[in-house]
């Protein structure tokens, strides 16, 4: 049998590995909100574009990035899933300065229209540092 543990060095493993573990950890929440994040998450998910890229949360907001972790660098816009039902996109982790829509699938697609063009693969993340230091 193929071992399926994505190595170190190969991003689209790393970054098809971290798809799943936020599906599966979506799918296995059980708070109130757990339902509406589900969605977005596979909503995002089913996005060719959104896809192609390295999934992460950050306060359970859905961020991704064009480099895999730990030192990710984020682009795009910023995908919540508000307890009210409804799915924000926003420039960062605050209000939904981008929208805010009835379900997860128009969300997500606002989200692909902000992209920024020709991304390209996602490439290798650099180790963390710590704050100050220059790269």
């Amino acid at each position: 049998m193929p071992d399926s543990t994505p190595h170190p060095a190969d991003p689209a493993r790393l970054t098809a590995s971290a798809w799943q573990h936020l599906r599966d950890e979506a799918a296995g929440l059980d708070h109130p909100w757990a339902a509406t994040h589900r969605q977005l998450v596979e909503a995002a998910h089913a996005e060719p574009e959104l896809r192609a890229l390295f999934p992460f949360t950050s306060h359970w907001a859905l961020r991704f990035s064009t480099t895999t972790g730990p030192a990710t660098a984020a682009v795009g816009p910023v995908l919540s899933a508000g307890t009210d039902g409804t799915f924000g996109v926003g420039t960062g982790l605050g209000a939904p300065d981008l929208g805010c829509y009835p379900t997860a699938r128009e969300a997500v697609a606002h989200a692909v229209r902000e992209l920024p063009p020709g991304l390209g693969p996602v490439g290798l993340g650099g180790p963390l540092r710590p704050l100050g230091e220059d790269g």
